[in-house]
């Protein structure tokens, strides 16, 4: 793997909570990517330090699957690795924060412009 590999933010409540409380983020990573991979990706694209990675394979569920005039099969979905990266304390990852900033900066233009009138 090289560093350029697709990390995909796992955005859930969870991983919010861990990115505000512990400094964890959360991505979801290709099946064939390690730890050291995962924290060389980290820190050549958002410029963080990695202090920690673990890594979770997360197997496919068994899904229903229908067929047109036969008996219903199963179907798998597929299997997801994900990895919890730990960060140096004071550095952060703009993921979540982006939509609030967006409301908050609203709420401040609003304010701002009943004060001029």
């Amino acid at each position: 793997m090289d560093k350029t590999m697709t990390l995909k933010p796992r955005l859930s409540e969870k991983a919010y909570g861990q990115s505000i409380a512990q400094n964890v983020y959360v991505f979801v990573v290709p099946i064939t990517a390690n730890k050291f991979t995962v924290a060389d990706a980290v820190q050549t694209q958002f410029g963080v330090i990695v202090t920690q990675v673990r890594i979770v394979v997360q197997k496919g569920k068994a899904v229903p699957a229908r067929r047109r005039r036969a008996r219903p099969g199963i179907g798998y979905r597929a299997d997801m690795k994900k990895a919890y990266v730990t960060l140096k304390q004071g550095d952060h990852i703009a993921i979540f924060e982006s939509e609030e900033d967006k409301a908050t900066d609203k709420k401040a233009a609003k304010k701002a412009k009943k004060e001029t009138k």
